[in-house]
C-alpha cells in the first residue's frame, strides 16, 4: 500500500482531448496504454500494488466539446525510474473514443519543496519567536506603575465597585464600564472614574450621581449603549461622552480620552434621542425621563468661517450647537470639531453633494426628516445634530441623532 510519507517525486501532466471524457476514461487510458510498455518491473499496476506509485489524481474540465485538465502522480521510485515512467505517459494518444494529447509539465522533487518550506519557517522562527531576553527599562517601569495604579483602586459600597482614589472627594465623577477602564483613566492621571459593572447598576452609583456632576464615558459598542440607556432611566446623569465607535475605554489613548471628555454632550440634547446601537451600529430613539436639567454650554464661539477670529483649540460640539441655533445655517465638522464647511440650512442637500474629506458630523438649524437623514447617512458621518427629527421611520446604521436644545 502506498504511503505519502515515502513520496519523493510528483509528476505533473497536462491533458487535452478532442471530445468529452470523464475521469474514469482518463485513468483507464493511463493503465491500458502503458501496460507492458516498460516491462514487468515498471508496470504501473504493479507499481501501485507494491506502494511505489501513488493514486492517479485527475482534474478535468469540459468546454465547447473539448476536455482539458491536469494529472498528478506521486512516486517513490528513483529519479531515472520516475523520469522513464513520466515519459511513457506521453505516448497516450487516445482517451475513450477521443484523440488525446498528454504532456509532462514538470517533475517536482517533494523533498526539495519540503526543505524550502523548512528553511522559510526556520527564518520566521529565528526572527519572530526567539525571546532574546533584552531588558527594556520602560517596560519594567510600566509594570511597577501598573501595580501602583491597581493599589490605588478603591472598592465602594456593598457592591464593591471599582473606583479611582478621588471619587468620593471630587465634585464630578466619570462613569465607565469596568475595572480595566478605571485603570486606564488612572494611567493618564484621571482619578475620579467609577465602574458601573454592567447593566445592573448598583445603588452606590445612583447615590453618587445624585450628589455629584456625572459624566458617562462608555464603550463604543452595543454593551455601552445598553448601559447608557439603563443609567439615563435610573440615575441623574449630566453629560454623555462618546468613545470612538467599536472601541473600548480601556483601549483609548490619552488624546482620545481628553477629546471625548472635552466634547461631552449635555444630557438634554440626547434625552429624546437616546441611542440603542446594534452589533452593526444600528441606531434608534427612546424617550428618557427623570434626567436632571443642566443648561447647554452657550459660551460665545470665537472660531468663525470667512475671516472671523481664530483660536488654537477648536470649539466643543456644545458650542457649535449653541452658535448654530436660530441662525438657519448648517456646519460640517472635522474629527476635532473644527469647521470644514458652513452653508445655509436650506441648502444642506446641495452642500452634501459637494462634501468631501474627513467629515465627522453636521450641526444644522432645521428639522431633519427621513429623506434628508437618508442623504446624510450616505456620507458616513458619525453624528447629526439638528433642531428636531420628524417622520423618522427607518433609523440609519451609524449616525448618532442629537437634538439641539
Amino acid at each position: 500500500m502506498y504511503s505519502p510519507e515515502t513520496t519523493k517525486y510528483l509528476i505533473h501532466l497536462t491533458l487535452q482531448t478532442e471530445g468529452v471524457v470523464d475521469k474514469p476514461d482518463v485513468v483507464g487510458a493511463i493503465f491500458g496504454q502503458t501496460e507492458g510498455l516498460l516491462g514487468e518491473d515498471l508496470d504501473l499496476r504493479d507499481l501501485q500494488r507494491t506502494g511505489r506509485v501513488g493514486r492517479i489524481d485527475v482534474q478535468i474540465t469540459t468546454r465547447r466539446g473539448e476536455t482539458k485538465g491536469d494529472i498528478l502522480i506521486s512516486s517513490s521510485l528513483d529519479r531515472a525510474e520516475t523520469a522513464l515512467l513520466a515519459s511513457s505517459l506521453e505516448t497516450i494518444d487516445r482517451v475513450g473514443p477521443c484523440t488525446a494529447h498528454m504532456k509532462v509539465d514538470r517533475i517536482e522533487d517533494i523533498r526539495v519543496t519540503k526543505r524550502r518550506r523548512i528553511v522559510e519557517r526556520a527564518k520566521e522562527l529565528l526572527l519572530e519567536d526567539f525571546d532574546e531576553g533584552a531588558i527594556n527599562s520602560d517596560d519594567l517601569l510600566d509594570e511597577v506603575r501598573e501595580v501602583i495604579r491597581i493599589e490605588k483602586l478603591e472598592l465602594l459600597g456593598e457592591a464593591k465597585v471599582h473606583a479611582g482614589p478621588n471619587v468620593m472627594a471630587s465634585d464630578a465623577i466619570i462613569l465607565v464600564e469596568g475595572r480595566a477602564d478605571v485603570i486606564n483613566l488612572l494611567r493618564y492621571g484621571i482619578k475620579n472614574a467609577v465602574a458601573v459593572e454592567g447593566t445592573n447598576v448598583p445603588q452606590i452609583i445612583i447615590d453618587l450621581c445624585s450628589q455629584k456632576t456625572a459624566t458617562t464615558l462608555l464603550d463604543g459598542d452595543r454593551g455601552g449603549e445598553l448601559i447608557l440607556r439603563e443609567l439615563l432611566q435610573i440615575a441623574e446623569i449630566d453629560f454623555v461622552a462618546y468613545a470612538p465607535r467599536g472601541k473600548s475605554v480601556e483601549e483609548m489613548s490619552r488624546k482620545e480620552i481628553v477629546k471625548a471628555l472635552r466634547n461631552k454632550v449635555p444630557v438634554e440634547v440626547i434625552a429624546d434621542h437616546t441611542l440603542t446601537m446594534g452589533a452593526a451600529g444600528q441606531t434608534s430613539t427612546q424617550t428618557v425621563s427623570g434626567v436632571r436639567e443642566t443648561p447647554v454650554d452657550e459660551r460665545p464661539q470665537q472660531q468663525r468661517v470667512g475671516g472671523r477670529e481664530d483660536q488654537k483649540t477648536p470649539p466643543t460640539l456644545g458650542e457649535h450647537m449653541a452658535d448654530v441655533r436660530d441662525r438657519k445655517i448648517a456646519r460640517f465638522l472635522s474629527p476635532d470639531y473644527a469647521v470644514l464647511l458652513e452653508s445655509s440650512a436650506t441648502d444642506l442637500e446641495g452642500a452634501l453633494r459637494t462634501l468631501g474629506g474627513d467629515v465627522e458630523g453636521v450641526v444644522v438649524d432645521r428639522v431633519v426628516d427621513q429623506r434628508l437623514l437618508d442623504q446624510i447617512s450616505g456620507k458616513n458621518l458619525e453624528f447629526v445634530a439638528a433642531r428636531d427629527f420628524k417622520g423618522i421611520i427607518k433609523r440609519p446604521l451609524s449616525i448618532r441623532l442629537i437634538k439641539i436644545g
